[in-house]
């Protein structure tokens, strides 16, 4: 019952899994609540003795605020700015990790004070210099604004980035880059060919991170990628739920839905649909990503 050195007791294990089955339940509540209210029609929502499961399975809800989003166009726009930017953290990241975490230089822990720092610093506070500073050079409502910074390690959270990769990067043995440099290799060949390889987890920590930083932001991507002043053509999943009630009006003017008025089950699935490409990546790399968190040792503080 209370368990040896060698063998957990009963009492222990129940108590761990029931702590277990209540942080999973609270995380999983707000997904399992839009699942079920998504699928309710007008009838369900108003009768009170229907709390989780619907009478019927309704998917046109689906279907409507697919409709009113715009979703497949709003999923490959959501992917392009989401993913491109990504792909460039990574490598800029990457690089500049190495470089402080492989070479000894004057102003080293300088540059490591202002990453830590520019990272702590609200972004709310660099965002009118960053939006002038885009204006100046022409890149408001274009995907270079999330490109550009991406290039030059300062996309979202770079800072986070850099310092991933910094941790990883020394605790590569040095023995091996001094071994490729007695057969000939230089800096670049050392990281590419000993280094970088041996980074997958910081690699694939970094891109699903930065990808659903990226794929979540919404008041940014409307102000520099979709254009305050002027509409870009550009937009995301995120950034039409933010305007789902009058793209919701539109949509119900042309006629092509039957629904007339919005109402909860539809919000709920147009909530759902927003994050459901980002819960199938979790659920493909869920396991490569467990692994790399363990690794690369972050605590999630």
């Amino acid at each position: 019952m209370f368990g040896s050195k060698e063998k957990e007791g009963f009492l222990k294990q129940l108590l761990v899994y029931a702590l277990l089955i209540c942080i999973g339940f609270i995380y999983l509540y707000p997904i399992l609540y839009m699942t079920s209210s998504s699928m309710m029609n007008l009838d369900d929502l108003l009768d009170s003795s229907i709390n989780w499961i619907p009478s019927s399975l309704n998917l046109e809800n689906y279907a409507v605020a697919a409709g009113s989003m715009d979703f497949w166009k709003s999923l490959g726009m959501s992917i392009i700015i989401a993913g491109v930017p990504t792909l460039l953290n990574v490598a800029s990241c990457a690089v500049v990790g190495y470089g402080l975490g492989r070479f000894d230089f004057p102003g080293k822990k300088l540059i490591m004070g202002i990453i830590i720092f520019s990272f702590i610093l609200p972004s709310q506070v660099t965002m009118i210099p960053t939006y002038v500073l885009y204006n100046d050079l022409g890149i408001l409502g274009t995907l270079w604004s999330f490109v550009l910074p991406s290039l030059l390690a300062q996309g979202i959270n770079s800072s986070i980035f850099i310092l991933i990769f910094y941790q990883f990067f020394k605790q590569v043995p040095k023995v091996l880059i001094e071994a490729a440099q007695i057969d000939g290799a230089g800096y670049f060949k050392s990281f590419v060919r000993i280094s970088l390889p041996s980074a997958g987890p910081a690699i694939l920590t970094v891109f699903l991170f930065s990808f659903v930083w990226y794929w979540n932001e919404s008041y940014l991507t409307q102000m520099y990628v979709s254009g305050v002043m002027t509409e870009s053509g550009w937009t995301t999943l995120v950034v039409q739920l933010n305007k789902f009630a009058a793209n919701f009006a539109d949509y119900a003017q042309t006629g092509a839905s039957s629904a007339t008025t919005i109402n909860e089950s539809i919000n709920m699935a147009g909530t759902m649909l927003s994050i459901l490409p980002v819960l199938i990546l979790y659920f493909v790399l869920q396991r490569y990503f467990v692994e790399s968190i363990d690794r690369v040792g972050i605590t999630g503080e």
